[in-house]
């Protein structure tokens, strides 16, 4: 009997011993209920923060930034129906126009009438980049386990649609035959924006060569894409209702590209002429199963980053 009693008290003390309180010292529970939210973000920033400051690098140890989950700019939202489900929300929305502008010589001037310290005139070339960004995603989540440390699986369904614009406009005209006593020219001086648009500075004469072609538009064919993927995870509830976890997946995915143009404004021909030719870029699809799928990029699939996954902080409120 005295043997039973022990064995009973000692099962009783090691499940003690084992046991998590899934509250905090304040009575808050640890693990998301019903009605809650979420939202995660990469955790890999946080994680070398704390390493180096622990292991007495010398360098410079930044302060953690809050990167997009996976680096993809993709927004991943969570609404969880009880304790243990959750629909999944997966948004990106991205509208971009950049505009770089290059003050270059004036070719319609007679440079020899410019005296110092007159000037000679400029005109300026502009550059116009725009691109479009567009995903949803929806999925549902289950999740398993009575401790801090939770499992979960489940399935998303990703629509994409991407695209991009490049415009240019120059000052100097390019013309096929100058007339008498104009200073207009076959090879206008031209900015080369594809060098590094970036580097050129307003106002500075810089960054143009005589072209006798140069680009006027270049316009990406759409890419429309569709995603389905199942995934599988862990989170470990550090404090109340913060986790810390990992996400792998496995997926299929297709997309296609449609046809694309680029523009050139370009002189020749007998007699000589100006004229803008349009070449088709020919468009492309790709087919992929693999896991991950939305490694690396969540809607567009790059097959380099296939297989990895980053750490991530989860916040349920």
């Amino acid at each position: 009997m005295k043997k039973s009693v022990l064995v009973v008290a000692l099962a009783l003390g090691v499940s003690s011993a084992f046991a998590q309180d899934l509250t905090s010292k304040k009575g808050e529970p640890m693990l998301p209920e019903a009605n809650d939210w979420a939202i995660s973000m990469n955790a890999d920033p946080i994680f070398e923060f704390v390493g180096n400051a622990f292991s007495g690098y010398t360098g410079k140890n930044s302060a953690p930034a809050v990167n997009w989950l996976n680096g993809n700019q993709t927004i991943i939202g969570k609404k969880f129906i009880d304790e243990k489900t959750a629909y999944r929300v997966l948004v990106r929305l991205g509208f971009t126009s950049q505009t770089f502008k290059n003050s270059v010589q004036a070719d319609d001037q007679d440079l020899a009438t410019v005296l110092f310290p007159t000037l000679p005139a400029l005109v300026v070339d502009k550059y116009k980049h725009t691109t479009t960004n567009i995903a949803i995603g929806a999925g549902k989540e289950w999740r398993r386990g009575k401790t801090r440390l939770q499992g979960f699986y489940g399935a998303d369904v990703m629509l994409w649609m991407t695209s991009s614009k490049d415009k240019y406009t120059y000052g100097n005209t390019m013309t096929a035959v100058p007339s008498s006593g104009s200073h207009q020219t076959t090879t206008p001086l031209t900015t080369t924006f594809d060098n590094d648009p970036q580097s050129l500075t307003f106002g500075a004469v810089t960054g143009a060569v005589p072209a006798s072609a140069r680009v006027t538009q270049q316009k990406s064919g759409m890419t429309i894409g569709v995603g389905i993927r199942g995934f599988i995870g862990a989170e470990y509830f550090i404090f109340p209702k913060i986790a810390i976890g990992a996400e792998y997946g496995w997926g299929l995915g297709f997309q296609t590209t449609g046809k694309g143009t680029t523009s050139t404004e370009r002189q020749g021909g007998s007699p000589n002429q100006v004229a803008v030719e349009d070449v088709k870029t020919e468009g492309k699809s790709k087919l992929g199963i693999d896991t991950d799928m939305n490694q690396g990029n969540m809607f567009g699939f790059k097959g380099s980053n296939t297989g990895s996954a980053s750490l991530k902080v989860t916040f349920h409120f």
